[in-house]
């Protein structure tokens, strides 16, 4: 998708609510299916523009649904993301701000070293998992529970490990099938998951990430990765629980947060799945034997565009069998990711150009604040109240709370969103005044949209007060800095940054940033 594409899709959006039927029946509360991918791409999906990767089924939900082309992750990092999701703040005000382990790794642990770690996980559940939210904290599953919906999660928490007082279970989801804990989450053969508090084994042998091919292997032999590639897949464990799920709760209204674990590395999918994309692309074996903390892979572009195919397929049977149960019409689908692409030797954005439009190259996707970090694939289908079309309403993960509310009648938790319900149903919808990010990792980023204007002010932990200004209307790219030319925009900016940044509440000094605001 060029950037002349983006402004028509842009300029399309601005007179949708005009052009779609008004509808002003009160819909029943539906269903919510919420499909998030894990380091999914902008440009990853056909329907944004993707031309390798197949993904028919999102692509017909999208041309029967809306596309939105403005929808942001609130960080650009898992924990984050999904802590904002769970409790509606947007990174200045959440608990969670960045990646960080429930029990820290020992210093200078290398991922050929791992094993001691994840012995430790099976012996002390302290080991496992991340930080933590704060038990008893509101989230959209207990707000979904209060209204009456049946609440499960499958796939990857991220959030708290076992005894944390902050599970899924916890947290307010009656069920849960998946991973605890994002390290464990890197291999797709793990040896257990974790069903609601209780450890689940899969068949699969234990292989702790970092692992390399056996000494003396031939890099070229498909065979010398059999050991990483086990029998039980876990998206395919994932689904069948999700689905049996999802036909016994089909009598009462439901959500369903299912936060698949693809296309995050390490890339693999079974292998007449990624033989087919080698056929496809051509692509010859290029081994990758050092993967850092994930596993080695052989054909690194034919498995991650096996992966996205793979949940692709899975959720055209999860419709199928939504409209088997007669619930379809009255379900709300959303498909997003969590952050931008990842940059390591397991995922190739570039290749696939990942970030669509958006400049997409290492630090400017995952773990950066420029638009290919958190501008985000985001698709809604309600068969019974969605018009066709495209939506460039700005929006953040924050609003996802008070849509939940607005759709199940619900009362929500304090939270930094907005219901996007209007631009749902075609009505005329409130905007953001902004749209605020931090983000502790690295050097420090801090940044804010207001309309068509961006904000990016990077190495905040080394004292920088420089805010670059972008256009992104002109600008998508993010290559021209025209603070020089506005500086009535930065301060507005500045000031919108200011309010918006409050102290970590749990006190993780790794969560905290401090931000010399200019004066």
């Amino acid at each position: 998708m060029n950037h002349q594409t983006l402004k028509r899709i842009t300029a399309a959006a601005a007179v949708l609510p005009a052009l779609a039927a008004c509808n002003t029946k009160t819909p029943e509360r539906p269903n919510i299916i919420f499909l998030m991918f894990d380091d999914l791409g902008y440009g990853d999906l056909g329907c944004y523009g993707q031309e390798l990767i197949e993904t028919p089924n999102i692509d017909n939900l999208a041309a029967n649904g809306l596309i939105f082309t403005d929808m942001y992750t609130a960080c650009p990092l898992s924990a984050p993301s999904r802590c904002s999701i769970i409790t509606g703040q947007h990174s200045g005000h959440s608990q969670i701000r960045s990646n960080d382990e429930r029990v820290p790794r020992p210093a200078g642990l290398q991922p050929n070293n791992s094993d001691w770690f994840f012995e430790r996980m099976k012996e002390d559940p302290m080991f496992e998992g991340q930080w933590p939210l704060a038990p008893g904290t509101p989230t959209i599953a207990t707000m979904m529970q209060q209204a009456g919906y049946k609440t499960a999660m499958v796939g990857k928490w991220g959030l708290g490990g076992p005894g944390s007082g902050s599970t899924p279970n916890d947290m307010g989801f009656d069920y849960f099938y998946g991973f605890y804990c994002q390290m464990l989450a890197h291999s797709y053969y793990p040896d257990y998951l974790w069903e609601n508090e209780t450890k689940v084994l899969t068949g699969n042998e234990f292989m702790p990430i970092g692992r390399r091919l056996d000494p003396g292997a031939d890099p070229y032999d498909p065979r010398s990765y059999d050991k990483f590639n086990q029998q039980h897949y876990s998206c395919d464990l994932m689904y069948e629980r999700l689905e049996q799920w999802v036909s016994d709760n089909a009598g009462d209204p439901f959500m369903l947060m299912w936060t698949t674990t693809v296309p995050h590395s390490t890339v693999q999918a079974p292998e007449e799945e990624v033989m087919y994309y080698v056929n496809k692309l051509g692509e010859p074996k290029t081994p990758v034997t050092d993967g850092g903390w994930y596993y080695p892979v052989l054909y690194p572009h034919s498995a991650y565009a096996a992966m996205i195919t793979h949940i692709d397929t899975q959720l055209g049977r999860l419709v199928a069998k939504l409209k088997e149960l007669g619930i379809y019409d009255n379900t709300l689908i959303i498909i997003t990711s969590d952050n931008g692409p990842a940059c390591n030797s397991n995922s190739p954005l570039e290749y696939f150009r990942s970030g669509g439009p958006f400049k997409c190259t290492k630090g400017w996707g995952k773990r950066s604040l420029h638009e290919g970090g958190i501008r985000m694939p985001f698709v809604a289908s309600w068969p019974a109240h969605i018009k066709p079309g495209r939506c460039g309403y700005v929006g953040q993960f924050t609003d996802l709370m008070p849509t939940f509310a607005e759709l199940a009648g619900a009362e929500a938790p304090a939270n930094d969103g907005i219901s996007f319900v209007p631009s749902l149903l075609g009505r005329r919808q409130q905007e953001h005044d902004f749209l605020y990010w931090e983000f502790p990792g690295g050097k420090g980023l801090v940044a804010v949209r207001m309309g068509p204007w961006k904000g990016l002010v990077e190495n905040v932990k080394g004292g920088n007060l420089h805010m670059a200004l972008y256009n992104l209307d002109e600008d998508p790219g993010e290559t021209t800095d025209l603070s020089a030319a506005h500086p009535e925009i930065v301060s507005r900016m500045w000031e919108a940054a200011e309010s918006s940044h409050a102290p970590v509440p749990s006190g993780n000094t790794n969560f905290q940033m401090d931000i010399n605001f200019p004066r």
